[in-house]
Parts: structure tokens; C-alpha cells; sequence
């Protein structure tokens, strides 16, 4: 399975989906202009990748801002994450915040999973 490896843009965060570690990562500002199109190919390959492995997944997010469609897109693929979880699967996730604490807690209320809120400047 490929990895996916993205470069930051102005209005979409670097992203890092490593099928051989587990760890999913993104990064910086996400506001595209159609969410759904940049998100759509992100959640195929996490299906993808928790369907062809048994690796433990750790989604790491470091977002500095997010629009309302990027919330959306986050809510499903938190969903598979939490699907996988109740199969079993050993999922965690991290928000890595400065200003964005109150959107990760809301995030976290709403999980089952592990859910940490790491404050750090960026």
C-alpha cells in the first residue's frame, strides 16, 4: 500500500499517511475550497488501510485553523477511526493545539477513542 504524502498549500495542510507505521499526520491550515474533494481521497485510503492492516493507528493533528467543511471531513474520518476501534484496533489520537483548544475538546467529548490535547506553540 502507498503512502500519502502531500505538501502544505496555502489553504490545505501537509499530509503524511504512513501504511507502514500506522501514523497519520496533518499539518498547518485547512480551508480548501471544496473540502470534500481534498478530504474524499484521504478517507478512501484510510479505509483502505485499516481493511489491509492490523497496525495500531495514530492520527496526529496539527492544525492551526479549520474551516467549517474540514470539521465535517474530520468527523468521518473520525468515524472509521472509531469504527476500527470498536472492532478492536488500537487507535489514538493527538490535537496539537495553540489557539484551537476548545475545538479539540468538543472533538473529544463526542469520541470513544484515547483523544490527548497537547498545547505547543507553532
Amino acid at each position: 500500500m502507498n503512502n500519502i504524502l502531500l505538501a502544505a498549500t496555502k489553504s490545505s495542510p501537509e499530509v503524511n499517511f504512513d501504511a507502514d507505521s500506522g501514523i497519520l499526520r496533518l499539518c498547518g491550515e485547512s480551508y480548501p475550497e471544496n473540502s470534500f474533494d481534498f478530504y474524499a481521497p484521504l478517507l478512501s485510503w484510510l479505509q483502505e488501510f485499516l481493511d489491509q492492516s492490523s497496525l495500531p493507528v495514530r492520527l496526529v493533528l496539527q492544525l492551526s485553523y479549520i474551516n467549517t467543511g474540514t470539521v465535517k471531513c474530520l468527523l468521518e474520518l473520525f468515524d472509521q477511526l472509531e469504527e476500527a476501534a470498536d472492532h478492536g484496533r488500537d487507535v489514538r489520537i493527538s490535537w496539537h493545539y495553540e489557539r484551537a483548544l476548545e475545538t479539540g475538546e468538543e472533538f473529544a467529548e463526542d469520541l470513544k477513542v484515547p483523544f490527548e490535547l497537547i498545547g505547543e506553540k507553532y
